[in-house]
């Protein structure tokens, strides 16, 4: 996100979703985050917890239908079969831009719960970084292979009305924005800030352009977690 509403840190920040998802510009000076941790630094190690968390980025009324999906050594896995078309996992931190200097975080936990379309056309994108990060593969050649696998057709076009919830008081996003404020994004294709009146004094629409996955990712804050209780009106 170019531009935050009502958020002031002593970082520059850009919140995206890992997607996801979430960036922070920080100032000059020592990277914190060089290079990835040990994998199981990223893992969660009770599935039950996974899932829950995973469930948690959206009402109740949706997540508790929707299919679950849990990281393993080995990447994403299914853990729970959904029926409404929904997919909600739990981010890691190479859901962000490569150039995100907490790319590496091992912190970040991001409860996401994607719509059928934003499944089926965003989410194999997430799930490709994941395979190549595991495999040893460096930030440098990751979006290189995305841009690969996008002109080969290996990924799909995004399909139109993709969407996510963020709703989770348990998300931590960055080590700036931590929990954020819950919210509701849309996947829209190509760089589409200007034509929602995105980031303008007065709109309730936040942007950010993310070349790397070929979209514009619109964000529009909700007024409760998905446990209903009211979320702060600034962070």
């Amino acid at each position: 996100m170019r531009k935050m509403h009502g958020i002031a840190f002593a970082l520059t920040v850009l919140v995206v979703a890992p997607g996801a998802t979430c960036r922070v510009m920080a100032q000059a000076g020592t990277a914190p985050y060089a290079a990835m941790a040990s994998l199981d630094q990223y893992l969660i190690h009770d599935t039950d917890s996974e899932i829950a968390l995973a469930r948690s980025g959206a009402p109740k009324s949706i997540s508790d239908g929707a299919e679950v999906m849990v990281l393993g050594r080995d990447g994403y896995t299914s853990a729970v079969k959904g029926s409404n078309g929904f997919l909600c996992i739990v981010e890691r931190s190479w859901g962000a831009a490569t150039d995100f200097s907490e790319f590496w975080n091992p912190a970040i936990r991001a409860p996401i719960c994607f719509n059928a379309a934003a499944a089926k056309s965003f989410v194999p994108i997430y799930l490709m970084k994941t395979r190549l990060v595991l495999a040893g593969t460096s930030r440098t050649e990751i979006p290189k292979a995305i841009a690969a696998a996008f002109a080969k057709k290996e990924l799909p076009s995004l399909e139109p009305g993709s969407m996510c919830y963020m709703l989770s008081k348990q998300q931590y996003l960055n080590d700036g924005a931590k929990n954020w404020h819950p919210h509701v994004m849309v996947y829209v294709a190509g760089d589409a800030g200007k034509s929602w009146g995105a980031n303008l004094d007065g709109s309730p629409v936040i942007a950010d352009s993310d070349p790397e996955e070929r979209v514009t990712i619109m964000m529009v804050w909700a007024t409760s977690w998905s446990d209903g209780t009211p979320a702060p009106h600034n962070m």
